[in-house]
């Protein structure tokens, strides 16, 4: 029997930990363990924000939606978002920590590291079992002596390690003897077992690898996991948005959507809604060329919106500027609204080098970012249709002209009487600070039904298809995992 608590790490990124813990949570949690994730360390542009206003990874969200408990920061104490190429806005706790460079951050790596060992201990006095998640490989040699997140943290959590490799993007052999290659002994003796991820064909014909590393190794393969496409789980990292500028499949008789595919993207979990109705396509692109194919354009949030804004500029003012002329219609959420106004205006330089952007000028708004940070769940009503979403963002938003989008009810279950968004007089393009807007059925049927897009499906069906999906999900991991040693 492995101990009760259980690290999953991988032997590279993106290959599947995130969603193999939620496995686990769900699994655990049907079985009235009473369990939690824990990931010390997170690096994503993917947040959402709990019911104290606190931001934490995505990823830690959906485990604790997984494991039927309410999400906590406890469960991702550190989370950073990547503004640059070497440098992260920190969040500890759920609150800005500040920015700081990879290298300023290591130097600190003792005091993050006894943050994130107070919060496991805080989530451990109550929970009986604590599922783990790693971070990239965990095998980095240069970064192991800083790395809070993988072999670390499972020595303080005395948890078991479960070693994840991505079958998919071949040579599974050398991830998984590599990896155990370049373990210090005492991390090699944790690895109880391995998980192959992400196999297509017949698994049969995988018998003979399965044997191979098992005689090489000495440690047992768990399983292996088929790929699946019968159900969604959201991930820290996007299939959708590697496969960005797909249109092989694309069906010219069937309203599709597009996703302008940012440069700093984030928290594209918000169009998970809209892609899981199958009477609608949604695509990410990031050329102006297929802006015709589309009923539709989304610009999303943006990490570092004043650079994203130049990149949208450069590449896409003038087609989107035509696109509008033939009726199109475009939506912006939080950094994608921001972009659709006036100015995007950063006088003590949160995002960068202090200044003022002009932006595309399709709404009549203007931007000032400044700290701190607003961070809230949110009720709010679209004319007669109420919704929930969550805020994300720096500064503030005025309206110049043009009429807001919605009335926030309340923020952090205070109740308010404030609006938000903006919509232009003719009604084709609109923005909103409101993430999860596309999550709420019955407003995602009135923005389809507003842009004149003619589907059919049941918003009461929506309610219940994340549950249906973790139950899925679950049934996928028993079935080809030997689950008999975790529980």
């Amino acid at each position: 029997m492995m101990k009760k608590n259980m690290a999953v790490f991988g032997t590279g990124s993106d290959v599947g930990k995130s969603i193999i813990a939620a496995a686990l949570c769900r699994s655990l949690a049907d079985r009235g363990v009473t369990v939690a994730p824990f990931k010390a360390q997170n690096m994503s542009n993917n947040s959402g924000i709990t019911l104290e206003g606190l931001e934490m990874g995505r990823a830690q969200i959906v485990q604790a939606e997984a494991a039927k408990i309410v999400p906590h920061v406890d469960m991702n104490p550190i989370l950073l978002k990547p503004t640059g190429e070497s440098q992260s806005q920190v969040i500890l706790n759920g609150r800005v920590h500040g920015d700081h460079t990879a290298m300023a951050y290591h130097k600190n790596n003792g005091f993050y590291f006894e943050k994130a060992c107070e919060a496991f201990d805080r989530l451990s006095r109550t929970h009986d079992r604590i599922i783990l998640e790693g971070a990239g490989s965990c095998a980095e040699v240069n970064l192991m002596p800083n790395d809070i997140v993988n072999f670390a943290m499972a020595e303080y959590a005395d948890a078991d390690v479960i070693l994840v490799a991505d079958i998919h993007r071949g040579g599974v052999f050398g991830q998984i003897i590599g990896t155990l290659a370049c373990l210090p002994q005492p991390y090699r003796d944790r690895v109880k077992g391995f998980i192959i991820n992400r196999f297509r064909g017949d698994i049969t014909l995988f018998k003979d690898g399965v044997d191979w590393i098992e005689k090489q190794t000495k440690i047992k393969v768990l399983g292996v996991l088929p790929w699946y496409t019968h159900f969604k789980i959201d991930a820290e990292d996007s299939v959708e948005i590697e496969k960005c500028n797909d249109f092989e499949g694309f069906r010219k008789n069937l309203p599709a959507i597009g996703i302008i595919r940012l440069p700093h993207i984030a928290n594209f979990t918000d169009f998970h809604g809209l892609s899981k109705i199958k009477t609608i396509q949604t695509i990410f692109f990031d050329n102006p060329d297929h802006l015709s194919k589309f009923s539709v354009v989304i610009i999303p949030g943006s990490k570092n919106t004043r650079a994203d804004l130049d990149w949208l500029k450069h590449h896409f003012q003038g087609p989107l500027e035509k696109y509008l002329r033939v009726n199109g219609c475009v939506f912006g959420i939080c950094g994608g609204y921001q972009m659709l106004g006036e100015f995007v205006d950063d006088p003590d330089g949160l995002e960068g080098t202090p200044g003022r952007s002009m932006a595309l000028g399709f709404l009549p708004v203007q931007t000032v970012l400044k700290a701190p940070k607003t961070t809230t769940l949110s009720d709010f009503q679209w004319d007669n249709v109420a919704g929930k979403g969550y805020e994300i963002h720096m500064g503030d938003t005025c309206l110049s002209g043009g009429t807001s989008l919605l009335a926030v009810n309340s923020r952090n279950s205070i109740p308010c009487t404030d609006t938000d968004g903006c919509q232009s007089e003719t009604g084709r393009v609109a923005g909103t600070y409101m993430h999860g807007f596309f999550d709420s059925p019955q407003i995602l049927s009135k923005w389809l039904t507003t842009l004149g897009v003619d589907i059919h499906f049941s918003p009461a069906d929506m309610i219940s298809v994340k549950e249906r999906d973790y139950s899925l999900l679950r049934e996928h991991f028993e079935s080809h995992i030997d689950i008999s040693e975790m529980i």
